[in-house]
């Protein structure tokens, strides 16, 4: 089955990153420049595509009017040590792929899309590692990105306490999972990592900060992209719905 909407590329030859950089942009098939658009970024963009069906349930949704007029945008990485030094709070390029979202993405995505120029309708979403990206950013700039989807994010001590001393964060919207049998995950960090029992912690604390927050445990989920599959309509339909 063809896709409805329509793909495109953009490449920023990023100075912080001192690499190019491609946008995959997905336009839902009734884009037109008079109307206006939230904006999902994604990083782990192509397995967001491939794996998540992203586009597929773009199509569906705005078909359906389920959702707000959304283009999303899919970022990648060139490897999982690649993915580890730019996404992990921690990682020698962390600070440089913060600089680049800031700087380089949403200025370009503000200046080609017709955006709403505002936070309330910028939203990132990541799976694991780049989950745990999506929420220190959108933590750190609620009033650039006032929506977050995380699936399964990796949360460890440096997490946890972001989210502790965070303050002004009212304004955010959170959808938030993790698997109950997230228990011992193997990451390019170490084998058999509990992720379940920090996400609880982290549930937890982002319960304390006032936000619009959904949070669900999924049944024997797996940390796998066969439950992030399974559970994209409804992330997309609660942070996104019409």
């Amino acid at each position: 089955m063809g896709r409805k909407g329509k793909m495109l590329e953009k490449e920023i030859n990023s100075s912080y990153l001192d690499e190019k950089m491609t946008l995959k942009i997905y336009q839902p098939e009734s884009f037109s420049p008079l109307y206006k658009y939230h904006i999902c970024i994604m990083q782990d963009g192509n397995d967001y595509y491939q794996l998540g069906r992203v586009a597929t349930f773009s199509d569906r949704l705005h078909d359906d009017a389920e959702i707000e007029n959304t283009i999303f945008i899919g970022i990648h990485y060139k490897d999982r040590y690649d993915r580890l030094k730019k996404y992990h709070p921690s990682g020698e390029q962390y600070d440089a792929y913060t600089k680049f979202l800031m700087k380089e993405v949403i200025p370009l995505l503000d200046d080609t899309l017709p955006t709403y120029h505002m936070g309330g309708t910028r939203a990132l979403m990541g799976d694991s590692l780049a989950g745990t990206l999506a929420l220190m950013m959108a933590v750190k700039y609620p009033n650039t990105f006032g929506k977050v989807i995380i699936q399964s994010p990796l949360v460890d001590d440096v997490v946890l306490k972001a989210i502790e001393d965070a303050t002004n964060l009212e304004a955010l919207d959170i959808y938030h999972t993790i698997g109950t049998a997230e228990t011992s995950v193997e990451t390019t960090k170490g084998p058999g990592v509990d992720f379940l029992t920090p996400n609880r912690q982290l549930n937890k604390l982002l319960n304390q900060k006032g936000m619009t927050y959904y949070y669900k445990e999924i049944p024997d989920g797996e940390h796998t992209w066969k439950y992030w599959q399974k559970d994209m309509e409804d992330a997309l339909k609660t942070i996104f719905g019409d």
